[in-house]
């Protein structure tokens, strides 16, 4: 039985072009497997791929091969890409959509710079490699210099997919694209400084704040002027904004019932404070 062959796209359901990948890769491997983690990921925003990438692969089972589309350089130098690690095999363009995954597994030895919007290339750490994909053989032909999940990585998938090795697509890399993360600031012993990183599909403010950056004891969480008494253990908290652990484990801003990104009219980037109450 082939692995399962998960999707991520940019494309959205109001047209055809996810459901064209899934075609071309049934038509090369009939037996495969498809599973959309989302196509609803905001159009051209590498950075929103790359987060809901990380919170998804790791519940699938081992083998399973992860395409990810979101790819506004798509015609340009980018590379496309082959990532083994983990038990998994990620196929996407290389322009910082494995950012999250990168930094998750700790699989490079670079410092990613933590400020800043240009991407950069890390290099991978030894015995961690990747495959550029240069082998035209397996691509749809006339390849279109537009839809490249079509003509490319549909097609790579399903030979991964049929058993092929990642090494049959192209040639080994070890350097590959990140974009810079963001990462909590401690300002002193009861005070930790985030930002929001995420807003999904509720409305709820995913922060870069993790557990093991909270200050000791009770605290208050601010952002956008409010201010958020205690860390609730669900949605059922007094009062109307939350502040809770969400289930990627990063420190969210919620609203019951509602909308926090509206209610507080807030943006990705959005300053989070937590503050330990003396």
């Amino acid at each position: 039985m082939p692995p399962p062959i998960t999707l991520l796209t940019d494309f959205g359901i109001d047209d055809a072009y996810a459901a064209v990948m899934k075609g071309v890769i049934l038509t090369r491997d009939p037996r495969a497997t498809l599973v959309d983690i989302t196509h609803a990921i905001e159009p051209q925003n590498i950075r929103h791929g790359a987060f809901v990438l990380a919170t998804a692969y790791r519940y699938f089972p081992k083998n399973t091969i992860h395409v990810a589309v979101v790819d506004p350089g798509v015609g340009g130098e980018r590379r496309g890409i082959i990532l083994k690690v983990a038990g998994s095999l990620f196929v996407a363009p290389d322009n910082g959509l494995l950012t999250y995954v990168i930094d998750q597994l700790n699989l490079n030895d670079d410092v990613v710079p933590d400020s800043g919007t240009e991407a950069t290339m890390i290099r991978l750490k030894r015995g961690i490699e990747a495959v550029s994909i240069t082998d035209p053989r397996f691509w749809r032909t006339p390849v279109s210099p537009t839809f490249h999940g079509r003509d490319v990585f549909a097609p790579v998938a399903a030979g991964l997919s049929l058993g092929l090795s990642p090494y049959e697509f192209g040639e080994k890399t070890d350097v590959l694209t990140v974009l810079p993360i963001t990462r909590p600031q401690r300002m002193g012993p009861g005070e930790t400084v985030g930002q929001v990183m995420h807003i999904d599909h509720f409305g709820n403010l995913v922060s870069d704040i993790r557990s093991s950056d909270l200050p000791p004891g009770p605290v208050e969480v601010y952002i956008a002027g409010c201010r958020i008494d205690g860390i609730s253990h669900n949605y059922l908290g007094s009062g109307e904004l939350l502040a809770i652990l969400g289930s990627s484990g990063y420190l969210e801003i919620s609203l019951r019932n509602g909308s926090a990104a509206r209610y507080l009219e807030a943006l990705v980037g959005d300053e989070v404070s937590v503050r330990a109450i003396a």
